[in-house]
């Protein structure tokens, strides 16, 4: 079977190029499984239930978060409503959840889950015990698991390869908005990739107004963030798994230039 998994969604462009293109990459490459990270859809920062409710009408079956999920205060009580959209499983006391088993369009059942890094972030529980946690609650007979690990250093994510390496069957970072070009699998038949990087605009620092991020490295001065409208460009992973063995066959990249 085939997941899609598409990096941190960032305001109107992110959408947009989603909207345009997601239907076409679902039925190009059968795909079974539509995996994306929604965080900043909302303007760069976050995501109301309006626009999580429009990407997963648009044929996305799970929507995943990071640090931002919580920009939106209207998300707090949607969480725990919309089991498909999740939050990281790792802060301690949060609503919603960082787990969700869902059906694949080939019949397939398969788990998603959400992790957050601890360094350069904010605060939270160890995300590699939480990942053994969640792994422990998950049906021995759902074979397909995928993780997001939503982290700021390369190392961090890496390291969660490795631990999670033949106990998942893809784990692909984002938060740097950045791709990264070490798409493989890992010795236990785990698909990796340290950063998905962004769907969104790319002429931009990181999806923010290239003049408003120069003023601020210039000035030193606090600045009003505004989020980029060009360039679009739309990032993401497609991983082919073996479904009775939970084992990634193959991984590459594949993006779209929406311009």
């Amino acid at each position: 079977m085939n997941i899609l998994f598409i990096g941190d969604i960032f305001g109107a462009p992110g959408r947009r190029i989603v909207a345009d293109h997601v239907d076409d990459i679902i039925r190009t490459n059968n795909i079974d499984l539509a995996i994306a990270n929604a965080e900043n859809a909302a303007g760069g920062f976050g995501i109301t239930p309006s626009i999580a409710e429009d990407l997963l009408g648009m044929g996305l079956d799970v929507l995943t978060s990071g640090n931002h999920v919580w920009d939106k205060r209207e998300l707090y009580d949607y969480l725990n409503r919309q089991p498909r959209v999740l939050r990281p499983a790792n802060y301690p006391d949060a609503p919603g959840s960082g787990l969700v088993t869902v059906r694949s369009r080939n019949g397939v059942e398969c788990a998603v889950m959400n992790l957050q890094g601890r360094t350069y972030m904010p605060a939270t529980d160890c995300p590699f015990r939480k990942a053994d946690a969640l792994l422990s609650q998950i049906d021995p007979a759902v074979k397909v698991k995928f993780v997001d690990f939503h982290a700021e250093v390369t190392s961090e994510k890496m390291a969660m390869g490795w631990y999670l390496d033949g106990r998942v069957s893809a784990m692909v970072g984002t938060h740097t908005h950045v791709p990264t070009a070490d798409t493989r699998i890992l010795a236990g038949g785990t698909a990796y990739q340290t950063d998905c990087g962004m769907t969104g605009p790319y002429q931009s620092v990181i999806g923010v107004d290239t003049e408003t991020i120069l003023q601020r490295f210039l000035s030193g001065l606090p600045v009003r963030m505004e989020a980029a409208r060009h360039g679009a460009e739309l990032h993401a992973v497609i991983v082919d798994v073996d479904e009775t063995t939970g084992k990634a066959r193959a991984v590459r990249r594949h993006a779209i230039n929406g311009d």
